[in-house]
């Protein structure tokens, strides 16, 4: 890998990341576009690792008083119903998902799950999902000639059953093309969160799953095409990136609808479908020299 590749998939690391278009579809599609190997499963989770660190500072003020709840807790049992103590205790119990099938599945993430025919349908069908999702959310926001405005739910009503099925949507995303942020966000969506708490809770809990991918995966770094110095690069290019691109993101969505994301997501997968189809593009392009 080049330090001009590296740089490359370090700014569409960054820029996707946290938006629901799915940001290891992203790295995969340049790659493929551009004639390059894929970069490969190790290399995607380890670039996140720029990212999630972009969500510990963004976060930092949340992430360090639910740490600190969460910690005092574990001796003191009045301290068991705070809300920042038992927000900590549901981003364990969502990640048990994405950890159990993560190292279940690593044999099928690193070869069948990257193959571009996938990939263009789990964007198209995520797409709608989300589409759907929007929509529920803003005709509960705007109610209606006939139908009233409806409260939407906060991560103070969250549980662990709720926890338990943002952890499953987040596991979703271990096939590239559905979006970490894109399935978790849906799924808030679906079980009546607002926005801006399911994007929340969404980046939260992505934490530790991601620090623990990309420490794992740290071994395989320096095999084949993939050597140290450009995944550093693209690490930190993913980190400044990201950063701007999250405090944008979360302010887009306290006023604005997910549908021009879920426009994005099914015309790319139906572009996808069309290169593959005639042949311009091979569905596992990359794949062979990576």
């Amino acid at each position: 890998m080049s330090w001009f590749e590296s740089f490359v998939l370090g700014l569409v690391q960054g820029l996707t990341e946290f938006l629901p278009i799915s940001s290891s579809a992203h790295l995969r599609l340049t790659a493929a576009f551009a004639g390059w190997h894929d970069p490969g499963a190790a290399f995607t989770a380890i670039s996140q690792i720029g990212t999630e660190a972009a969500v510990l500072i963004y976060f930092r003020k949340d992430i360090a008083r639910i740490l600190s709840a969460w910690f005092r807790s574990l001796t003191n049992k009045e301290m068991r119903s705070d809300h920042d103590a038992q927000m900590g205790w549901l981003v364990i119990v969502g990640s048990i998902p994405i950890g159990v099938l993560g190292v279940t599945l690593k044999d099928q993430i690193e070869g069948p799950f990257r193959d571009l025919r996938l990939i263009a349908t789990t964007l198209i069908v995520m797409g709608i999902v989300l589409g759907i999702a929007d929509r529920l959310a803003a005709r509960d926001e705007a109610g209606g000639k006939h139908r009233a405005v409806k409260e939407r739910k906060t991560l103070k009503d969250l549980g662990v059953r709720d926890g338990l099925i943002y952890g499953f949507c987040q596991a979703m995303a271990l096939v590239p093309g559905v979006s970490r942020s894109g399935a978790t966000i849906s799924g808030g969506l679906l079980m009546g969160y607002t926005r801006e708490s399911a994007a929340r809770y969404s980046f939260l809990l992505a934490i530790p799953a991601v620090l623990a991918s990309g420490v794992y995966e740290l071994k395989d770094v320096g095999e084949g095409h993939v050597s140290w110095g450009p995944t550093i690069f693209a690490t930190l290019v993913a980190f400044f990136v990201g950063y701007a691109v999250i405090a944008w993101f979360m302010k887009f969505i306290t006023t604005k609808s997910f549908m021009p994301f879920v426009i994005y997501r099914v015309a790319l997968g139906i572009l996808i479908f069309i290169l593959v189809s005639t042949g311009v593009l091979s569905p596992h392009a990359g794949e062979s020299a990576g």
